[in-house]
């Protein structure tokens, strides 16, 4: 492939690993009219991942919003191997496999034994260093992280990730392909957790916080998130939907990766209930219990704890999005689009921030920051000095 020429539908994509998340990429490809490929060590995984993606495609042409023909092209398009030297033809790989380095190092360098030197090596990491992978890699400027979010035919937002060593045109490359798949696409520094993840870590940590601390059960806390804030799920809700496995092992890297950073802290609540094996939804209970029977706990419906609840949780992560904007990990406007359509909030959190008021929001991390005396409620040096020189994020004439 030509150092100038677009990635098209004329190139064939790798997907590696055929589970949820590289099933799903691997239909999003297809539906574009890549030829796709889906690697898998494992005969019965890709089995039944071939078995689902024939499942889905029936059930969309059944609510009419694929026609017949488009699904048999999908369907066409969508091949399946155990072979790494299938991918010899590829444009681009991505991999979705298990989030462990030294597996994902490996897997780069053995591709590049196989790919031509044009092929661009995309990592679906959640919150792994980007230069960490490439590095294992001879030609480590073709390296990149494309993280998609689960379900990935649905979810809008794709992350594009350069790393320090990436070059600028394959990162232009990656991200007017996966635009032209109908993606939003937001681009993002490789820090730990990227956006999304990074910033959501403290709508799950303070939650849990709050409960540790007694002031209100998991219900309550899910209510006032909701109520007052217009949140779709509250975040023991979407922790359990999530899963307490993921969830905590992206806190726990997160926390790692910024050397101990005390704003994304784990919690023992949740440590406990991942080595409880509790994960949530997919092993019956979680913060809630979701065996047949069992009714949901209901929350006290007191409006000054909800209020207090929820103005505590969005001043934490509009302070977490407030500092990313600070250390420049991506712009004003991809920072807002990246958690309204990666993790469906209600509102960007640099637009909530305008409305609720700068100094509203410094004036409630100082009162928590002199409360606690923690280094998790320090405001950010940008709102701090956004407040002095009384200025908003957005112009709103």
């Amino acid at each position: 492939m030509p150092n100038n020429q677009q990635l098209s539908t004329n190139n064939q994509i790798g997907i590696i690993g055929s589970g949820a998340m590289g099933a799903g990429i691997a239909q999003v490809a297809a539906t574009a009219g890549h030829q796709v490929i889906v690697f898998d060590t494992n005969h019965a995984a890709l089995e039944k991942a071939k078995l689902n993606l024939e499942s889905t495609l029936k059930k969309l042409v059944e609510k009419q919003k694929l026609t017949d023909e488009k699904a048999k092209s999908i369907s066409l398009n969508t091949l399946y191997a155990s072979d790494l030297n299938q991918f010899k033809n590829c444009g681009l790989i991505i991999e979705a496999i298990i989030e462990n380095i030294d597996v994902k190092q490996k897997l780069f360098s053995d591709l590049e034994r196989i790919v031509s030197d044009d092929c661009i090596l995309a990592t679906n990491t959640s919150s792994l260093s980007i230069a960490s992978i490439a590095s294992a890699c001879k030609k480590a400027e073709r390296v990149i992280g494309i993280h998609f979010f689960n379900p990935a035919p649905i979810m809008p937002l794709v992350e594009i990730i350069p790393s320090i060593l990436t070059e600028p045109s394959v990162t232009t490359k990656s991200k007017q392909l996966i635009d032209s798949w109908g993606k939003v696409t937001v681009l993002t520094k490789d820090t730990p957790g990227f956006i999304v993840n990074r910033i959501a870590r403290t709508f799950y940590g303070e939650s849990i916080r709050i409960y540790e601390e007694g002031m209100a059960d998991f219900a309550t806390i899910d209510w006032a998130m909701k109520t007052f804030g217009g949140f779709k799920m509250g975040p023991f809700e979407l922790m359990d939907f999530i899963g307490n496995d993921i969830n905590y092992k992206v806190t726990e890297s997160v926390w790692t990766q910024f050397f101990f950073e005390a704003r994304f802290k784990p919690s023992l609540t949740q440590k406990r209930l991942y080595e409880a094996k509790l994960f949530g939804r997919k092993s019956g209970r979680g913060y809630y219990n979701y065996a047949e029977g069992v009714a949901m706990p209901q929350p006290k419906q007191d409006e000054e704890l909800g209020k207090y609840i929820f103005n505590r949780v969005i001043c934490m992560l509009i302070n977490e999005a407030i500092d990313s904007l600070y250390l420049n990990l991506a712009t004003k406007e991809d920072l807002d689009l990246a958690m309204t359509k990666g993790v469906n909030y209600p509102k960007g959190l640099l637009k909530w921030a305008d409305e609720i008021g700068l100094k509203n929001v410094y004036t409630s991390l100082d009162v928590l920051y002199e409360l606690y005396n923690e280094e998790r409620y320090r405001p950010s040096i940008l709102l701090k000095m956004m407040v002095k020189d009384n200025k908003k994020f957005f112009n709103y004439e």
